[in-house]
């Protein structure tokens, strides 16, 4: 039987196959290398553009801190009315409620 010799120079069906794959699958790892590349690239630069923002925001609120207006004085606090509560006082000793004594003491805190 005589031994049957393959073409010279050209590679057959089966040689042209592996080859197409073996190049597919080398280009199909590149472009998932270069595109897992950008990704992180892209995931970098967001998180330090996130990262000067914060610093920024954070400058800006010590700054606004620094120049903010101070803050008014609390209001004092409304004046004694005296006389009216002398006059008080004196309706309710006059009325019995108060003895001379609570009258006298009451009349003394009041004026000091």
């Amino acid at each position: 039987m005589p031994l049957r010799q393959g073409r010279i120079g050209r590679p057959g069906l089966l040689g042209t196959m592996a080859r197409t794959a073996v190049i597919t699958g080398t280009a199909t790892a590149t472009s998932n290398a270069m595109n897992n590349r950008a990704r992180r690239r892209s995931a970098e630069q967001q998180a330090y553009a996130d990262q000067q923002a914060a610093a920024q925001q954070q400058a800006y609120a010590q700054q606004q801190a620094a120049y903010a207006p101070p803050q008014p004085a609390p209001a004092a606090a409304p004046p004694v009315d005296l006389v009216g509560k002398l006059r008080q006082l004196s309706e309710l000793h006059s009325a019995g409620a108060l003895s001379d004594t609570e009258f006298a003491a009451a009349k003394k805190q009041l004026l000091g």
